[in-house]
């Protein structure tokens, strides 16, 4: 049930010269990290095929004042915004949480150095626990992977 939803502003898909980010790319380094997270059992914490990282531009967006402050600034008035929420079934400790957290930040932080340095641009990340009222799933996906 390990989902991550990502949304963000469409002028993250320019190039990297124009201030964007290779979003692909962020989709699979997060997937990697959530799939390396650990318990205090050191057990993997998200199962290999059921783990799915998503994202979707915006297609309409508005991010603070409009972009006034950042071209009084001398950093454009091209505001970007990237929020992701992962969502995980309960039953997981506060520290699993934690290290969810972190790991994910961490590839957040590394991937977007650039842009945290050239432009305004918010990034929000979120850990969702839920209660299913309904979980049903269907899949030929988890047969290709071992249970850890």
């Amino acid at each position: 049930m390990p989902h991550l939803v990502i949304l963000y502003t469409p002028n993250l898909d320019r190039p990297a010269a124009e201030g964007g980010a290779d979003m692909g790319a962020l989709c699979r380094r997060l997937c990697d990290a959530m799939l390396a997270v650990r318990d205090e059992a050191d057990k993997q914490v998200f199962p290999t095929g059921g783990t799915r990282v998503l994202a979707y531009p915006a297609a309409h967006s508005a991010v603070a004042a409009g972009g006034a402050a950042g071209a009084a600034a001398g950093l454009g008035s091209d505001y970007a915004f990237v929020y992701m929420n992962v969502r995980m079934a309960q039953g997981r400790s506060a520290l699993t949480h934690q290290r969810v957290g972190d790991a994910l930040q961490a590839v957040v932080k590394a991937h977007f150095a650039t842009q945290l340095a050239t432009r305004p641009i918010g990034i929000t990340v979120q850990v969702d626990e839920g209660h299913e009222v309904f979980d049903g799933k269907t899949s030929s996906l988890h047969p290709l992977f071992p249970r850890p």
